[in-house]
């Protein structure tokens, strides 16, 4: 997996300690795609994805585009699970 300095970037700003909340939510997605993910639309603002067998939904931020602490820490077990790692 060849990730571009964005996606790395977006990576550790997902393992940061102190939990960001400043992470735009189409970066997240970017990583997914650029990991190798499946991701696929839900109902309202669920998006599904598949990564290294491991699959998990979570709810596209809105009206706002910064994704909050809880849901960057889903993200950040989601990809621990699927052994992506910064």
């Amino acid at each position: 997996m060849a990730l571009s300095g964005k996606h790395r970037a977006t990576l550790e700003a997902i393992f940061a300690d102190p939990v960001r909340a400043s992470i735009a939510w189409r970066d997240i997605e970017a990583l997914f795609d650029a990991c190798g993910a499946a991701i696929s639309e839900g109902d309202g603002s669920r998006v599904r994805v598949a990564l290294n067998s491991v699959r998990a939904v979570f709810h596209r931020p809105h009206p706002q585009k910064e994704t909050d602490k809880g849901a960057v820490k889903s993200v950040r077990r989601f990809l621990i699970e699927a052994e992506v790692k910064p």
